[in-house]
């Protein structure tokens, strides 16, 4: 069996302002010989913008691009069908590389929390060595960003995707204290009739590009419009009473 010499380096870049990443990620990426990013086809990428300036001289760049975003609905078998030869064929690739030097996989926020780079991680099990580097997360950088805490005391803090149905939106967002929804984008509307039913549209406020240039927060009452799909809405807790 080859003993690989290298290893996948799963660096977390925090929520977005490149002040907020980790001195191990930032050590990793610039003296890194080959680094990989995950983009929308025809896109530099959030995770490449990033760390924009950081990178060595002579870098070996591997764009990974999405086949598919939202094209197809996710719970079309195609979607998956698709998306699963994307991470084989890219966790071959990861692998082969291994085999001789590290290569630096960039990713938002933190790899284990919705990153994409967990699918690559179950298929890299036992065909390369890997490390995983923590990172601040995006909800971290957006409720620091609205400026208050987002739980006290014993509040329960749930953290939802907006993909979800309107009535598990809408019972999670009853059943909690304190709300993190991500993955807005065109599920704002079905969002907006979630909340208002449990009773918490009121103090749902959204945030755009938390921590990073363009950052905004605003009421999500006052908001009209379409949202980028990356935004996150946020209820925060008051703490439960006795």
């Amino acid at each position: 069996m080859t003993v690989s010499k290298g290893k996948v380096i799963c660096a977390g870049l925090g929520p977005g302002d490149p002040d907020l990443m980790s001195v191990r990620s930032h050590r990793m990426i610039s003296g890194a010989r080959h680094i990989a990013y995950f983009r929308k086809a025809g896109r530099q990428g959030q995770a490449r913008a990033i760390v924009e300036g950081m990178l060595a001289d002579g870098v070996t760049e591997h764009a990974m691009e999405y086949p598919v975003t939202t094209e197809i609905h996710f719970s079309d078998p195609e979607y998956n069908r698709v998306l699963a030869e994307f991470y084989d064929q890219w966790a071959d690739t990861l692998a082969e590389i291994a085999q001789t030097e590290d290569v630096v996989v960039l990713c938002e926020g933190d790899p284990f929390l919705y990153g994409s780079y967990m699918h690559l991680y179950t298929r890299l099990q036992g065909r390369a060595a890997q490390e995983i580097i923590p990172g601040i997360t995006g909800m971290s950088g957006c409720w620091t960003a609205s400026g208050q805490p987002i739980t006290w005391g014993d509040d329960v803090l749930t953290v939802a995707m907006a993909t979800l149905s309107e009535e598990e939106l809408a019972k999670r967002a009853a059943e909690t204290d304190a709300l993190v929804v991500m993955k807005i984008g065109r599920n704002l509307p079905k969002l907006r009739r979630a909340l208002e039913r449990a009773g918490r549209a009121e103090d749902a406020w959204l945030v755009e590009r938390g921590t990073m240039p363009g950052q905004t927060v605003q009421k999500l009452s006052e908001i009209d419009g379409e949202v980028p799909y990356f935004s996150i809405v946020l209820v925060h807790g008051q703490g439960r009473r006795p």
